[in-house]
């Protein structure tokens, strides 16, 4: 493998949930070894009392792949590359929010990695599969994200159905403002949503991308607080703060939000 790039994004391998570190399935071939950027990680944490355990690793055949996949145009409905021929699913495609996992079909995730990841984690946690409108389908968090208890940010453009879980606990539902990145960065056309691609700390302090004045007012204004920092060129390989991050520490209790 000559380049390693999105091997900088740790949130698309590795999936933390609770004590666990699972290796993802990734479903594109050209990934396949960036589990290997981590593994001095990986052991060192599963030294520490961590479990560690890697997901069934794809085999990538034709099979997997739809032959001659052409992607849907605008208006019709939602399909993606991928067969049900093995499971797959980048630790990306998959957003926490205490007991409930939420889940959506992407380029990199199909319904047997939902499946296969459902039953690994047991009755401890639900997944929910999200319903979203992507004509190039990549990863939930850029499109849904559970920022706090009771405040859900989502992508205007890609989700047309809100769970019903949400509304009957109450929750805001924040849909995030258009994108402020300039024409002119390479990434515009392929991922100018990623200015909601943001890192909570807590449930208050919030990273976000500086520059995207937009959704630093937004977030302001829904009473968080926002703290700017440069990643433009970070964007570049498509990335977000939630990307080149992985939360293997959290403080406080498990627990529902629902």
């Amino acid at each position: 493998m000559k380049s390693g790039c999105y091997a900088l994004m740790p949130r698309d391998v590795l999936l933390i949930i609770g004590d666990q570190i699972i290796e993802a399935p990734m479903a594109w071939r050209s990934r396949y070894h960036e589990n290997h950027a981590y593994k001095d990680l990986c052991k060192e944490y599963f030294k520490k009392g961590a479990t560690w355990v890697s997901a069934p690793r794809p085999q990538w055949t034709d099979k997997t792949y739809v032959e001659g996949f052409v992607g849907p145009r605008e208006g019709e409905p939602m399909r993606t590359i991928l067969t049900e021929f093995e499971p797959l699913c980048d630790a990306a495609d998959v957003v926490k929010c205490g007991r409930d996992i939420f889940v959506a079909q992407s380029s990199c995730c199909n319904r047997f990695g939902i499946e296969w990841l459902q039953r690994h984690l047991g009755d401890d946690y639900t997944l929910h599969e999200i319903e979203v409108y992507d004509r190039h389908p990549m990863h939930i968090d850029a499109t849904f994200y559970p920022l706090a208890p009771g405040k859900l940010l989502i992508n205007p453009e890609r989700v047309r159905k809100v769970p019903e879980m949400f509304k009957k606990s109450g929750w805001d539902i924040l849909r995030c403002p258009e994108p402020l990145m300039p024409e002119s960065h390479p990434m515009y056309n392929c991922s100018r949503w990623i200015s909601m691609n943001v890192l909570m700390l807590n449930e208050e302090r919030v990273i976000v991308s500086k520059g995207e004045d937009t959704v630093i007012e937004a977030l302001k204004d829904w009473g968080f607080d926002p703290i700017p920092c440069n990643f433009y060129d970070f964007a570049t390989i498509a990335g977000g703060f939630h990307c080149a991050s992985v939360d293997v520490r959290r403080k406080g209790e498990l627990e529902s939000c629902f």
